[in-house]
């Protein structure tokens, strides 16, 4: 399905502040621009880098094309999201975030700090490479991780990510054909695949046909040890 174009006329954009709560917190605005239910995750699939429909469709499987066009028309009307059209060969049109809808990343990973204390947090669910790659960001121990410094690739499933480590953050952006020579390698077909490992800490043993590893197996268990989990993940 193509989407629609900004400005159609069977989508309402947030119009003014205060169309909700009518109150001047700055929180409030946020929620109106989005609030609204899928704007948040489809935000999240492009914090890591532009993404076509059908990709954002693919990552969200439970969320209709008509639900979708209706939150890009609102998110791009608003000045978070903007459309690209890539340069040649490709030529295809994608959506990107603006520089003030990247600026909504913080927030995400507070929330994903937030959510994983919550009781009633279910770990077996469906988890996109991408939701991976931000929880691993929002999840780092800088004290644990020192001085430690690292090139690391995430190959799950037709995604690559290259991650860097450097002074305790992780940055990461997709890495297209892979990288040449990464410290470590992580292969899985799915973004669970990482889960029992990084979440439940289990041994790389643990994980034989399903998570591969290149590199150093010392190396990545002490990579594997650098995120911090909350207390109900562990043991």
């Amino acid at each position: 399905m193509t989407p629609k174009r900004a400005g159609a006329a069977s989508v309402s954009a947030p119009a003014r502040h205060g169309r909700w709560y009518d109150d001047a917190c700055g929180a409030s605005l946020a929620l109106e621009l989005v609030g609204e239910r899928w704007s948040l995750l489809i935000v999240r699939e492009m914090l890591l880098g532009p993404r076509r429909f059908n990709e954002l469709r693919g990552a969200l499987p439970t969320l209709s094309a008509k639900v979708l066009t209706e939150r890009l028309v609102a998110l791009e009307a608003s000045g978070i999201v903007r459309r690209i059209r890539m340069a040649p060969p490709a030529s295809v049109q994608v959506y990107g975030l603006t520089e003030w809808g990247q600026g909504l990343e913080p927030v995400l990973l507070e929330l994903v700090r937030w959510g994983l204390r919550a009781p009633g947090h279910d770990p077996a669910l469906a988890f996109t490479p991408v939701a991976l790659m931000l929880s691993l960001r929002a999840l780092i121990d800088p004290a644990r991780a020192g001085d430690l410094s690292l090139w690391v690739e995430f190959d799950i499933g037709a995604q690559k990510f290259a991650a860097r480590l450097r002074g305790g953050e992780l940055a990461i952006h997709p890495a297209g054909e892979g990288m040449s020579a990464p410290d470590l390698r992580f292969i899985a077909a799915s973004a669970s695949d990482f889960l029992p490992v990084f979440y439940g800490k289990r041994s790389l043993g643990e994980a034989v046909g399903k998570l591969k590893v290149g590199g150093d197996p010392a190396l990545a268990g002490r990579f594997i040890d650098l995120f911090a989990l909350p207390p109900k993940f562990r043991g």
